[in-house]
């Protein structure tokens, strides 16, 4: 997914000034569960979208909301809201994890099957390429995709390994097409 530079921006203003202030783990952690909350509740994000809705109202509700978070993250929300960006906070927080976890050597890596597998069977495909570095850590997020019909696609970083029967069907049909 694109990240737009209005998110990389403040992600990067936030990540400058929890390093210099040494709040960079806190902040971390609840950037996560800012994603969540945000991930989860639909009608939030409804709320934030509504253009009629005053940003003092949205900064009401999202001071209720994230209560329970530092200053540090509360005042970069109301920042977001108060320059009209509240459509790009889930974004901003993503990209804050983004690079802290750049910073601390994790990769990021996407393994997208037709069905859930075992956890063996993603181990020996991880093990498979040499896209993951098995020495270094690394966050794994995996899809179910039923559309791909079988096999998997693996994602780390900006490289992909597509071994999915989907598109196995799709490079006959074009073979078959060119003959």
């Amino acid at each position: 997914m694109l990240t737009s530079k209005v998110a990389k921006r403040y992600a990067q203003g936030l990540l400058d000034f929890t390093n210099e202030s040494g709040q960079t783990a806190a902040v971390f952690s609840e950037m996560k569960d800012v994603v969540k909350i945000m991930a989860e509740s639909k009608d939030l994000n409804k709320f934030f979208l509504t253009p009629y809705i005053d940003a003092k109202k949205k900064i009401e509700v999202a001071n209720e909301i994230f209560k329970g978070l530092s200053t540090s993250s509360q005042n970069l929300i109301t920042l977001v809201i108060k320059h009209g960006r509240e459509n790009q906070l889930k974004n901003i927080a993503q990209e804050f994890i983004n690079k802290v976890e750049d910073i601390n050597g994790v990769q990021r890596v996407t393994l997208t099957t037709a069905t859930q597998i075992s956890k063996e069977n993603i181990d020996q495909i991880l093990r498979s390429t040499n896209l993951v570095n098995a020495n270094s850590n690394f966050d794994l997020k995996l899809i179910i995709n039923q559309d791909i019909l079988g096999g998997y696609i693996l994602r780390v970083g900006d490289q992909q390994v597509d071994a999915s029967v989907k598109t196995k069907l799709n490079q006959v049909k074009k073979d078959f097409q060119l003959n």
